[in-house]
């Protein structure tokens, strides 16, 4: 019998309720009449946590809601069979809405900021994830910190982890990506993007050698384990203490980027959880992505798709 998979907890402190429409142009101006919206759960860990389960996979999902957009949230993450556990968020659970404009398939993203957090509700809610996170759990920590939040909110609460051999699984941007960058309490798996990765870096990272030297660097400091950097339509490298690969994406046709960091880290994950190294979680993530940007608006990744494109991401050294 194959040894049980090691658990997944997703976590998402700033969640939204995804709402996407289309509309015939988008000016500035007159009133724009909009086709009958699409709502779906949404944020970083959230994603992950669906994802994960339409690959056929299980995960639980931690999240802070607050409000009535927080009840509709939970009903649409119930009604997809996503295990939840609530945390009170300290308002309003926020609402992102993306319009594409028809004439010219651009789609324009509306993020809101969400509630602001204090230092104790932050306190509460590492406390509350590591007793969630139970032993020797992934914990995949992914989206924007709430406001208020400190930026080293991932080591703290890789710390809490730590002393039950669980690990976190750590996207995120901004000033609590330059933290997590420092190796104070690091991360399993730090995973940016390539602007990111050259903010971090001070410097363009033209070339996938430049990624994987970038990213070999940072788990030498000791920021984490393994680094992933996407490399948008190129692919994703990957290093850690002593591999570094490079994996490309599928070449298929684009109707939206919403979800394809999410669906990356998703199948990446669970890839991780089953066992697999990371060459094959590499290739697993780079194909989920590639059949997330496939579908429409806020649609993720579809399990039919991921499956057909992993042999059109091949996995080389870098």
């Amino acid at each position: 019998m194959a040894d049980p998979a090691t658990p997944i907890l997703t976590v998402t402190l700033n969640p939204a309720l995804d709402i996407a429409t289309s509309a015939e142009s988008v000016v500035a101006g007159p009133k724009l009449r909009c086709e009958p919206p699409r709502v779906d759960p949404g944020g970083g860990g959230i994603n992950v946590s669906r994802v994960i389960a339409r690959l056929g996979g299980e995960s639980r999902a931690f999240l802070a809601l607050g409000g009535a957009t927080g009840e509709r949230l939970a009903a649409a993450l119930a009604a997809e069979g996503i295990a939840a556990e609530v945390f009170p968020a300290p308002g309003e659970t926020r609402e992102s809405l993306s319009v594409t404009d028809r004439s010219t398939d651009a789609q324009y993203r509306f993020v809101l900021p969400g509630p602001v957090w204090t230092g104790a509700q932050g306190d509460a809610a590492i406390a509350a994830i590591a007793g969630s996170a139970g032993t020797n759990t992934l914990a995949v920590l992914s989206g924007s910190l709430p406001p208020g939040l400190p930026d080293d909110l991932p080591a703290r609460l890789s710390r809490a982890l730590a002393s039950r051999s669980g690990r976190v699984v750590l996207d995120t941007s901004g000033a609590a990506l330059a933290r997590a960058a420092r190796p104070e309490h690091p991360a399993y798996v730090l995973r940016m993007d390539a602007a990111e990765a050259e903010a971090l870096a001070g410097r363009a990272l033209t070339t996938r050698t430049d990624s994987a030297d970038f990213a070999a660097g940072l788990v030498c400091a000791g920021a984490a384990e393994m680094v992933v950097i996407a490399r948008g339509a190129d692919g994703s490298v990957l290093a850690s203490a002593g591999e570094r690969w490079f994996t490309e994406a599928a070449d298929v046709p684009v109707k939206s980027k919403v979800g394809a960091g999410d669906s990356f880290l998703a199948a990446f994950t669970l890839a991780l959880s089953r066992g697999s190294g990371p060459a094959t979680a590499l290739q697993d993530g780079m194909a989920a992505a590639s059949a997330a940007v496939m579908t429409e608006a806020t649609e993720l990744c579809r399990e039919a798709d991921m499956r057909r494109l992993v042999p059109l991401c091949p996995v080389e050294p870098v």
